[in-house]
């Protein structure tokens, strides 16, 4: 019912072309709603209307006036996963259609935990062919209870059940007047409401390199996607693999210069040192810099009939860099209908399992649900070039977490080690006898990614350069009031501690109505604060 149903919804939202509709009539030998079928609106390929179901992945563009929309019409049946893993990688909300006579089957679960892995947030759960089950409100709540206890250990941020008859257009534009007991949206009504602009990530800026350009007049841009985050004129940027921090000079989006760009967005930038920067780094923000692998676990959609195997090599396509990588373990391959995980020494063609791969060259890496543009990539055959496998990184393997302290076990963390995890210097930072600002500094700070933390406790003289070292050496900025100590004895402690630079917010640098965001200027220009 899925190419129905996208017919029907294409149909009486006025997005099919009326030649398309008059070669569908001809077909069907009719005239009027009735005589249309509304599967071969989409259905385009003669195999498919032959064998009565959709093999590949089909898209259709459609808009209303509230929302554009791509729809990925893609199989429902076993054989074809991969085509459906293809159609829900770059979805923001799945439509599962269930039939209302059969309930929840193998391929409902399949479907459903595919979007979960996917990184898929929203669901909509059309149980389609009410009018064959007499409109039932009794059946659509045995529905919509077996398929929610199925989807609650994967942890979906939501879920819709809308009771539908695609073919006679009940819930799908319009309300059906048919099922009274039903007081939610219709279909089309909650694509265009559903909210998704907070799904992608714009707290942790990646921004991979695609390509160097160059003039010559002596420009030098390096042109990529910004996958995710938020790019800005001044950003201070860090360039990976070498860690050479720099600014950014200039943005340039669609043949002109902009001064800030969010994700997604394709883009060229120049940074103002002359820094070796080549396809396959990558720009990130020092506060939020990825994790550096060369093990990987990976859940993986195996597209392909030559199996995987153990010890295998293939080629890692991982944003803009491909790297050789070895299958070192499969842990396991998960029955899709029942989420259990079982043994496995391969993976065959729609298998999902769980992999650990090892990469040659380190990959600029985060877990795909915390952000999908540098947790996902595809496994590639070295010889033949084709797709193998989709996969998405699901943690740190233990051998790289091994590998940051092999030969510096015994070794302290140093400062600069602290700094550079941290993001900042360590600061005392005195705020005189408004204590309420040293809260508000406080979150600020620690809401920016920052080791803070304020001392409110009375402190006596004596017992301060002790605290003061203590609290420089751990990396943190430390904020006090003259509650805790005296504005000159925090001072002589300071002096004596020599490890942390002293920050006297007084009330004559601090802007009136923003007295917070003052002070974190002020730790900015101090050099202590990486501009935000």
């Amino acid at each position: 019912g899925k190419s129905t149903l996208i017919g029907r919804l294409l149909y009486d939202s006025q997005a099919v072309y009326e030649d398309h509709l008059a070669d569908v009539r001809k077909s069907t030998g009719g005239e009027g709603t009735s005589a249309i079928d509304f599967a071969q609106l989409t259905d385009g390929l003669r195999a498919e209307r032959e064998q009565g179901i959709t093999i590949d992945v089909a898209y259709r563009y459609f808009s209303t006036a509230k929302r554009q929309f791509i729809i990925a019409d893609t199989p429902g049946h076993e054989q074809y996963t991969r085509n459906m893993a293809t159609g829900a990688s770059t979805a923001s909300l799945a439509i599962i259609l269930i039939d209302a006579r059969q309930g929840v089957l193998p391929q409902s679960r399949r479907h459903a935990f595919i979007a979960s892995l996917l990184g898929v947030n929203h669901i909509v759960v059309a149980i389609n062919k009410m009018d064959l089950v007499g409109f039932s409100e009794q059946q659509f709540d045995a529905i919509r209870h077996d398929f929610s206890n199925f989807v609650a250990p994967l942890q979906i941020k939501d879920i819709c059940f809308i009771p539908i008859s695609a073919l006679h257009g009940d819930n799908v534009v319009h309300r059906s007047e048919r099922m009274p007991w039903y007081t939610g949206p219709n279909l089309l009504g909650h694509l265009e409401s559903v909210h998704i602009a907070s799904d992608r990530n714009f707290t942790e800026m990646r921004f991979p390199v695609q390509y160097v350009i160059r003039n010559a007049d002596g420009f030098r841009g390096y042109a990529g996607y910004l996958a995710s985050g938020i790019l800005r004129l001044g950003d201070k940027v860090m360039v990976l693999p070498s860690h050479t921090v720099s600014y950014v000079k200039s943005l340039h989006a669609h043949s002109q210069e902009v001064e800030q760009a969010a994700a997604p967005r394709a883009m060229t930038v120049t940074l103002s040192d002359n820094v070796d920067v080549s396809r396959g780094a990558m720009l990130v923000h020092p506060l939020h810099v990825p994790r550096i692998l060369h093990t990987v676990d990976i859940r993986l959609v195996w597209m392909n009939e030559r199996r995987l195997t153990l010890d295998s090599s293939y080629l890692v396509k991982h944003t803009t860099q491909t790297v050789r990588a070895t299958v070192r373990r499969i842990r396991y391959k998960v029955d899709i209908s029942t989420l259990e995980k079982e043994p496995a020494d391969h993976l065959a063609l729609n298998d999902i399992g769980a992999v650990t791969l090892v990469c040659q060259r380190p990959l600029f890496c985060d877990a795909y649900k915390r952000n999908a543009a540098t947790g996902s990539m595809i496994l590639i055959d070295p010889v033949t070039n084709e797709t193998l496998g989709a996969g998405m990184i699901t943690g740190i393997h233990a051998d790289d977490l091994q590998s940051e302290t092999d030969g510096r076990a015994e070794e302290p963390v140093s400062r600069q080690e602290r700094v550079t995890r941290c993001g900042h210097s360590p600061a005392i930072v005195w705020v005189g006898s408004n204590s309420g600002l040293g809260r508000k500094v406080e979150r600020m700070l620690f809401a920016r990614g920052c080791m803070v933390h304020v001392v409110d406790e009375q402190i006596a003289p004596a017992h301060a350069p002790q605290l003061v070292r203590i609290l420089s050496a751990a990396g943190l900025i430390s904020i006090w009031s003259s509650q805790a100590l005296g504005r000159s004895d925090l001072e002589k402690a300071v002096q004596a501690a020599e490890n942390s630079a002293f920050v006297a917010a007084d009330h004559a640098d601090l802007e009136s109505d923003q007295p917070a965001r003052s002070v974190c200027k002020l730790l900015e220009d101090r050099g202590i604060l990486l501009a935000n």
